[in-house]
């Protein structure tokens, strides 16, 4: 089932209020929101966009079959909106897409915002060469107030080849989360073959470098909302279940990405998924979050992975003893370290101190 709002697309007049009657002749970028049961959040996510004051961008918003008050929230702000049966995320991203025209498209989270200006620096920096644009994003809480540092720092630069070659040889390099990154049309029509994941910041995410160059920016243009409804990480407790999966995903996605690496014609030798770094530090989290001790094998063969990864020596060095020590601790304590590994924001080897002895877990773990 699709409704569609009676409202228009909008487009913005001389004095920069959004009309209802039209569309940007010629958009230069889209920015879909997709959202399920956000009301509380949705009508902040449409109003960053709103205030950006462009008439050269597109805005869809599509509500996945939200069961809250969203759909209404979304109606009386006056934009294009679409209500569809709940699929998950990727299918509603797709659906917006489907909806709109320019070259560029930003899926921003309904629980998530833009910053004032955000779209001008965006645009400026967009040509037919970039496959993507990545940005940081500052973490807020439930009410909009800044509760740290960014989600994911980032270095300003513009480059393909090595990160392909990165890509290529590991199947990652560092990029944000969804609403930090604004993607090239052709690249997410990759999402349509996709049909393993719910969620769009996946594959597209590994390929951008294979079709085209990265934008980074070091600029934080967006807010990630933290609050007790997303997949945030906020230092819960691992669980084996949780971990499976993404286990799986992530094989699912690598295994994808090395069929697109084949389509392009890149001739490297393709890597070997289970010996990534991200699959081996994962694999040890699950071993010890369904309590079981992890094999010194594994542990050795993580930290070789860990070392060439693009992090600071001291990072490294804390994150070896975190490994280490979750490992031969009693299970409830390590499970306790993992969970400050998974965690959003700033770690620290003080913060990992009081984590190690001051953190009880709870008497259900």
């Amino acid at each position: 089932m699709i409704e569609q709002s009676n409202l228009a697309r909008p487009r913005s007049d001389a004095e920069g209020h959004w009309r209802k009657d039209c569309m940007p002749d010629s958009p230069k970028l889209a920015v879909v929101i997709t959202c399920y049961n956000y009301e509380s959040f949705v009508e902040r996510a449409i109003k960053s966009v709103l205030d950006q004051g462009r008439n050269d961008c597109e805005i869809v918003v599509v509500d996945d079959g939200s069961t809250d008050g969203s759909w209404e929230v979304i109606t009386r702000c006056g934009i294009a909106a679409y209500r569809i049966t709940n699929s998950g995320q990727r299918i509603a991203c797709l659906f917006g897409l489907d909806q709109t025209r320019a070259p560029f498209v930003l899926f921003l989270d309904a629980d998530d915002e833009l910053k004032p200006g955000a779209l001008n620096t965006i645009i400026d920096q967009l040509d037919s060469g970039v496959a993507k644009l990545q940005f940081p994003l500052t973490r807020i809480d439930a009410d909009g107030n800044a509760i740290g540092g960014s989600l994911t720092s980032l270095k300003t630069f513009r480059s393909r080849d090595d990160l392909a070659r990165q890509v290529i040889k590991t199947g990652n390099y560092k990029t944000p989360t969804t609403s930090g990154n604004v993607f090239r049309r052709d690249l997410c029509e990759l999402l349509r073959e996709a049909d393993y994941d719910i969620a769009v910041d996946g594959v597209i995410l590994f390929a951008a470098p294979l079709m085209g160059d990265i934008v980074s920016l070091s600029q934080e243009l967006g807010c990630y909302r933290i609050h007790g409804r997303n997949d945030s990480g906020l230092g819960r407790l691992p669980d084996a279940r949780g971990l499976t999966h993404d286990l799986d995903r992530y094989l699912a996605r690598m295994e994808h990405l090395q069929k697109i690496i084949r389509r392009l014609g890149l001739d490297q030798e393709p890597f070997n998924p289970r010996d990534t770094f991200y699959f081996r530090e994962r694999k040890l989290f699950l071993d010890i979050a369904s309590g079981q001790r992890p094999r010194l094998a594994s542990l050795l063969a993580l930290i070789p992975k860990l070392l060439a990864e693009p992090y600071s020596l001291k990072n490294k060095i804390a994150m070896t003893a975190l490994y280490t020590l979750a490992s031969v601790l009693p299970n409830d304590r390590g499970k306790v370290l993992l969970a400050y590994r998974l965690k959003t924001g700033d770690r620290t080897a003080l913060g990992l101190a009081r984590e190690i002895i001051g953190r009880r877990p709870p008497f259900h773990a």
